[in-house]
């Protein structure tokens, strides 16, 4: 199983589109802890390699990572990080 950013030079069959999504809050007290991404970031990569595994897939190609800061009007800011990517298999070779 892999992930990778970019396309791949190979014959490949797609499977589907896998996504994941990961979220935390900040606390009042630290409004600005945003070195609180990296787990995020690391739960997201997981899940989708999870999910692929789960599909059958051989990997995941042009993975893609979008980061957000919400703000409600009265609770405090969540950060969220999404990502997807294409799940992929690589053809049988005949005999």
């Amino acid at each position: 199983m892999f992930m990778t950013t970019g396309g791949l030079n190979r014959s490949h069959a797609i499977q589907g589109i896998i996504t994941a999504t990961a979220h935390t809050m900040l606390t009042s007290e630290k409004p600005d802890e945003f070195e609180r991404f990296d787990p995020l970031f690391d739960q997201v990569k997981q899940d989708l390699m999870r999910q692929a595994q789960e599909a059958g897939a051989d990997g995941l190609i042009e993975v893609r990572f979008n980061t957000e800061v919400v703000q409600m009007n009265v609770a405090p800011k969540f950060l969220v990080v999404h990502g997807y990517g294409t799940a992929i298999t690589f053809p049988q070779k005949k005999s």
